[in-house]
């Protein structure tokens, strides 16, 4: 049974800091590409950022500077440390995996940033 379980999530102050974690199992397949992305209320879930296996990263916009996105390939692992938290930060952060055909998500952690 293919698992994707988040941690990391939670509540701080604007211009705080925090690491999301997620840890994948039961994936048959290598993984290729990692990734977080987030939904905020009444909004459709977006991209924050993704690694590939070799480690090249995309960032949105929005968290360039701010976010850095790492994995282990070992440990099929990846995180995502967030400096400089924003309001608008505030969503739900989903974990995502890609291997072999499927793509896998993650429960999703609470990350509130408050102003």
């Amino acid at each position: 049974q293919v698992q994707l379980v988040e941690s990391g999530g939670g509540l701080v102050q604007a211009g705080g800091s925090l690491r999301l974690s997620c840890a994948a199992s039961g994936i048959m397949f290598s993984i290729n590409a990692m990734g977080w992305y987030r939904q905020a209320p009444e909004k459709q879930r977006e991209l924050v950022a993704t690694i590939t296996r070799g480690g090249s990263t995309k960032y949105s916009d929005s968290v360039k500077g701010r976010f850095t996105i790492s994995r282990d390939n070992a440990k099929n692992t990846v995180a995502l440390q967030m400096n400089s938290l924003k309001a608008e930060d505030t969503a739900v952060y989903y974990c995502n995996a890609a291997a072999g055909l499927g793509i896998y998500w993650g429960q999703g952690t609470q990350v509130t940033v408050s102003s």
